[in-house]
């Protein structure tokens, strides 16, 4: 299938391959250089969900709790979300860094879902080019499955962590293999695995606010809001 014109992309089509010891050092170094959570720097975010075919009602209702994201995160200061999402037998694309619900409601209102397998391996992979590249707060995954080696997104996972890109798994449902892979990303990068029920809207938006405030003001942030979210609070507990 044809990109849409109107969907920027970058190129996250092809697999990249791990990095090897020159480059993991490399970006190592550009790691303890950058200066997390600034003062007066925009919160950046990478959104990313699995658009296979099994997940059609939760992109429904991401595209709809996308702007609590925003709304939590303009209380603390700002934010700006790249959506990445991954379908059919290789296709994984991302958007540019998008500061406005409406264009983003627009760009997911443009995107189907279509069956394949999962390339979790890829979300992680752009994150950690960003990250090189611009910087990345946080990364916050939506799926229901994993389909790919744990090895190897583990590999990918603790690179994210010597960058201090903490990963928020959110998953759908009771598949084990999938709660297995999430739990250990999460761990690996400092970040987070939650599970919610599928359909449940309420707890995906308690958690998405969470995710957002962590992004736009850092620990402090979901500090404040974990004294009265229970989510944010769970989030929290699990994070190094």
């Amino acid at each position: 299938m044809a990109s849409d014109p109107t969907i920027p992309t970058s190129k996250t089509d092809t697999l990249t391959q791990p990095s090897a010891s020159a480059d993991i050092a490399a970006f190592v170094a550009k790691a303890k250089a950058m200066a997390p959570h600034a003062a007066g720097g925009r919160g950046r975010l990478v959104f990313a969900l699995d658009a296979t075919m099994s997940r059609q009602p939760t992109w429904d209702m991401a595209c709809t709790l996308q702007a609590d994201m925003f709304r939590e995160a303009a209380s603390i200061g700002s934010l700006d979300i790249r959506l990445v999402y991954f379908r059919g037998l290789s296709e994984c694309r991302a958007t540019g860094w998008i500061s406005d619900t409406a264009q983003l409601a627009r760009l997911m209102g443009k995107i189907a879902c279509q069956g394949g397998q999962t390339q979790i391996g890829k979300v992680l992979s752009e994150t950690r080019r960003e990250a090189v590249a611009s910087g990345v707060r946080a990364l916050v995954f939506v799926g229901d499955a994993m389909e790919e080696s744990v090895d190897e997104l583990c590999a990918r996972a603790g690179e994210l962590g010597l960058l201090k890109v903490p990963v928020f798994m959110f998953q759908e449902g009771q598949d084990p293999a999938a709660e297995q892979a999430f739990r250990e990303i999460a761990r690996l990068t400092g970040g987070a695995w939650c599970r919610f029920d599928p359909g449940a809207a309420a707890q995906l938006r308690e958690l998405l606010r969470a995710v957002a405030a962590y992004a736009a003001g850092g620990r402090e942030a979901l500090t404040r809001l974990a004294s009265s979210a229970p989510g944010a609070a769970k989030l929290l507990g699990q994070m190094r």
